[in-house]
């Protein structure tokens, strides 16, 4: 009985009351498992979170720079093969880990189910985006005769769909002993009064805490520690939906190696200098991914000696970590930004609501925002025809059509 008291006691000192009253509707069952559900919720954190909304955003006077980095296609051949047998040795070693991002659904592209599932018309028969990735995979463990342990970010939503999926395809081939299932962590949805939202199945709605979940979520689900174990002294990170992803590129490990540092990533030149897209540089005196509505115009189009935008590196979601980086940052809380969207949720009589306008805010953390933590980053810059592939969107840009031409492109020429 107590338990019911503490979790009503809660709900009441967080202004949640609406809460108590589904409680006393509910079958034993379904009361257990929503009484469960708040003792696991953060609720200063949500509190804090909720107050941030109604925060006017203080602009502040930022020292903002550019990033060095190194192109790909101007490295001499001398630098290419030091980069290259650097790299080599961390992945004959098996010293090296890769992590795909897979917690989204592909509702954007008209795709019901796990944005991995995705088919891409490439070829006539068309190749799933897991099945992209796993390929790209298994020509490095030929190459480096290592299997390269596999670890795949799922969210709570699309978990056991993707499993599924990864099972009736035999993993594409992949040794499935290396590959290994995580689910990304989420946080509670609120409304515009600060009040949790209930789903249809009575409880309390949640949604993935965005990428930069990702580091925590390796932590808490025990595959940091099992990386530990087996040694791996590099990490790479990255996106399921961008078909040329390169995800042992042993030039990018190299450079990160001699350049010693704990991070690294690879970038592709602005299309142009509005582009929307995030680019590095320095905050600060900290590397960082500026996003294009913090980058004034006017840096925005400044050019160096060569006539190269000054801040031009934009980010791809290619990134390359230390074990020792990853660990730091996943006990770190990084800053959330909040997003204002449509919910549909369960009002206190029971009933449905499917709102027509935004109702509720959902609070992610960016990936980037890591990067913030370190003093230096590698930045190693590819060629969009060569690394960058998004599928994205249904039409137009960054699209299943643009993502299918840049891929059988590429690999018409190699």
């Amino acid at each position: 009985m107590d338990k019911v008291q503490d979790t009503i006691d809660l709900l009441k000192m967080y202004n949640q009351e609406h809460i108590i009253k589904l409680l006393e509707k509910l079958d034993e069952d379904k009361k257990q498992a929503l009484i469960d559900q708040i003792s696991k919720i953060d609720f200063h954190q949500l509190k804090e979170l909720y107050d941030n909304t109604k925060k006017e955003i203080e602009i502040k006077e930022n020292k903002i720079e550019p990033l060095p980095y190194l192109d790909k296609k101007k490295l001499s051949e001398e630098q290419k093969e030091e980069f290259q047998k650097l790299g080599e040795e961390v992945l004959e070693n098996g010293q090296y880990a890769v992590v795909t991002m897979a917690g989204g659904q592909g509702t954007r592209l008209g795709h019901s189910g796990p944005k991995g599932t995705f088919k891409l018309d490439v070829y006539g028969k068309g190749k799933y985006l897991f099945e992209i990735l796993a390929e790209n995979l298994k020509e490095a463990n030929q190459k480096y005769k290592k299997v390269i342990p596999w670890y795949i970010m799922t969210s709570k939503e699309n978990n056991e769909e993707t499993i599924r999926f990864m099972e009736k395809h035999n993993y594409f081939g992949y040794d499935k002993a290396f590959v290994r299932f995580f689910a990304q962590s989420e946080l509670p949805l609120l409304d515009i009064n600060g009040k949790l939202l209930v789903g249809k199945d009575m409880k309390i709605k949640e949604a993935s805490d965005g990428n930069g979940g990702t580091y925590s979520s390796l932590r808490a689900s025990g595959c940091l520690a099992e990386m530990k174990e087996k040694g791996i002294k590099w990490v790479f990170i990255g996106g399921v939906d961008n078909a040329l992803l390169k995800m042992a590129d042993t030039i990018l490990l190299g450079m990160a190696i001699k350049k010693k540092v704990q991070i690294a990533s690879k970038s592709i030149v602005k299309a142009n200098a509005h582009e929307r897209v995030g680019v590095f540089g320095k905050m600060n005196g900290h590397p960082k991914v500026i996003e294009y509505t913090e980058l004034p115009e006017k840096m925005a189009e400044e050019v160096d000696e060569d006539g190269e935008l000054k801040y031009g590196e934009a980010h791809i979601m290619c990134n390359l970590y230390t074990i020792e980086a990853i660990e730091k940052i996943s006990k770190e809380t990084l800053i959330y930004h909040s997003a204002f969207k449509k919910n549909s949720y369960i009002d206190e009589e029971g009933k449905e609501i499917i709102p027509t306008e935004p109702n509720s805010y959902k609070f992610e953390s960016f990936i980037f925002d890591a990067f913030e933590l370190f003093d230096d980053i590698a930045i190693l810059r590819g060629k969009r025809e060569d690394d960058f592939a998004p599928v994205k969107n249904k039409d137009g840009v960054d699209s299943p059509r643009t993502a299918k031409e840049l891929y059988e492109k590429y690999w018409n020429r190699n």
